[in-house]
């Protein structure tokens, strides 16, 4: 992999960028998520979703729990290299709570309202 894409993003100070996940062929916009340089590189190296987790401290390899991973179609950087956009073919469900998407829910007046269903519940993406 040419280190000139992983030398052209602009990280933050704690070394992260934010990174859009998007269907290839529908354009639907399923998940917001943080990168790091590791998390960038081996999504490059392997053509699977790897992101990097907050909470967590550590590389999150999109469905290594749950089983619904992100093949990458396309990593493409925005025109100021601060955000990247993954096309990706997503497998089943996008978000831990078992919507398609983690933009579920609609500001309705005063309101949220969710606008989606869950498709999977989360114990079975999760065994728990």
């Amino acid at each position: 992999m040419s280190m000139a894409v992983l030398d052209a993003i602009a990280f933050d100070g704690a070394g992260l960028v934010p990174a859009i996940a998007q269907q290839h062929d529908t354009g639907e916009v399923l998940m917001l998520a943080w990168m790091n340089r590791e998390a960038v590189a081996e999504t490059l190296a392997t053509g699977r979703a790897c992101y990097f987790s907050r909470s967590r401290n550590g590389l999150w390899r999109k469905g290594e729990s749950s089983g619904q991973i992100q093949r990458l179609i396309e990593l493409r950087v925005d025109c100021d290299n601060d955000t990247l956009l993954l096309l990706v073919d997503q497998a089943g469900v996008a978000c831990h709570t078992g919507h398609r998407d983690c933009f579920f829910r609609a500001a309705r007046g005063a309101e949220l309202v969710t606008i989606a269903p869950v498709l999977v519940e989360p114990s079975v993406l999760y065994g728990g």
